[in-house]
């Protein structure tokens, strides 16, 4: 689910790593063990959040509302798509106001520290957002599963580490949903929630989705020891269309047609661990739109890097 904000890493934030068969918990001349999308989308946009994310984990950047909102919307899907149970009436293991309400529940639990309020300073303001944050998550939320797709869940929230050949750091991804393949029943596909402003222009072919399309399709491929068909984008536009039209598009990425796409991904992989292996200054990017401020702070102050 896009809103803005990674949301793989810091949903499992503090969660203890387990050990991989076969990978060593440190790897000689490294600062990480491992790549993600997050981890390395972040070293690519702003290598000094990065260092101070990944390597010092340090995890003290208040989030957007924007990506609170997603979080929650996570959890209400994560419930509604649970697996199948006895007496149900629709797709997931809960009723859709069920899972709206463990969404809600989950908003309402952040505490006002990890907010980003931005310019709401006063008890008031800061109320006034926490109720515009509500009611943008039941909005967003409501439209999604107003109609909400359909599938042979086989997993939910996976999340899995697994080592690649020819990559010298294992890889990480968490996959929204694990379901058996509508175009092939010996194969798996890959879904992936994302809350939007506006629909992606590029669709499926977004090179932001090709990478997270491929750590997933590596972890998925590697835990369930079957064959990994598509990665199927649902995108939901959280702000009514005045149009009318639907607010759900869905793209897919079928691996089959991803030959150059993956040996560039593993060419990147590499390129970023050799620039992570040798000693280097990690400098802030003031111009990043989520933790650029931050990061020039960090720098200012002579803090990491």
């Amino acid at each position: 689910m896009y809103w803005g904000e990674d949301l793989d890493e810091r949903l499992y934030e503090g969660i203890e790593e387990t050990q991989i068969e076969g990978v060593e918990p440190i790897r000689a001349g490294l600062p990480i063990t491992h790549w993600s999308y997050s981890s390395l989308m972040c070293f690519l946009r702003n290598p000094l959040a990065w260092y101070k994310r990944y390597v010092e984990k340090v995890y003290d950047t208040p989030s957007s509302p924007a990506g609170i909102i997603g979080r929650a919307a996570h959890v209400a899907l994560q419930h509604f798509y649970g697996l199948p149970v006895r007496d149900r009436t629709q797709t997931g293991g809960i009723a859709k106001g069920g899972a709206i309400d463990l969404g809600l529940e989950y908003l309402r639990n952040v505490p006002d520290f990890e907010v980003n309020f931005g310019k709401a300073k006063t008890k008031r303001e800061k109320k006034e957002k926490r109720a515009s944050m509500e009611r943008e998550y039941l909005q967003a939320i409501g439209f999604y599963l107003e109609k909400p797709p359909k599938y042979n869940v086989v997993a939910i929230e996976e999340k899995s580490t697994i080592k690649v050949d020819g990559l010298k750091l294992p890889i990480r991804a968490i996959s929204d949903l694990v379901v058996r393949s509508a175009v092939d029943k010996k194969a798996l596909d890959i879904v992936d929630h994302k809350f939007v402003d506006s629909f992606s222009s590029l669709g499926g072919q977004k090179t932001l989705f090709i990478i997270q399309a491929i750590f997933n399709y590596y972890t998925v491929q590697n835990t369930h020891g079957k064959p990994v068909r598509r990665f199927i984008l649902q995108e939901c536009r959280k702000r009514r269309n005045a149009d009318g039209k639907s607010q759900m598009r869905r793209y897919i990425i079928e691996y089959a047609k991803c030959k150059e796409e993956f040996a560039i991904f593993h060419r990147l992989i590499r390129d970023a661990t050799a620039e992570i292996a040798r000693e280097r200054l990690y400098l802030p990017n003031p111009s990043d739109m989520f933790e650029g401020e931050n990061s020039f702070d960090i720098y200012k102050l002579g803090l990491a890097g």
